[in-house]
């Protein structure tokens, strides 16, 4: 059973990670991009809504990473698998984001 505690700081890794670009463009005052917007994932949400998801999902990664199983930040297996997650999902994020958003070709803006 100890894997699915991995599974679990893995994806709260996922939700703390896309917590960041909500919350900092949000606090920005700036709209961005949430699954609530218009195509979802592409069209811009208002900062405050931007806001709002960054804290859900702040919520479930603490939730995921805290208060499943014993995470203990010592421990070579939590931290890789928390660490692996917060990587991956922030190349994701840079990708997927950086693809709307022109951040993939700096040359071309």
């Amino acid at each position: 059973m100890e894997w699915l505690y991995h599974v679990a700081y893995f994806f709260g890794g996922l939700f703390l990670t896309n917590a960041i670009p909500h919350f900092v463009t949000g606090l920005m005052g700036r709209p961005f991009q949430t699954p609530f917007a218009h195509p979802s994932g592409v069209g811009l949400s208002t900062s405050t809504l931007n806001v709002v998801w960054a804290f859900i999902n702040l919520v479930l990664g603490y939730v995921l990473v805290c208060q499943v199983g014993n995470f203990d930040l010592r421990s070579w297996a939590d931290a890789i698998t928390l660490g692996l997650a917060l990587l991956l999902g922030g190349l994701f994020t840079a990708w997927n984001f950086g693809r709307i958003n022109g951040g993939n070709n700096p040359e071309d803006r």
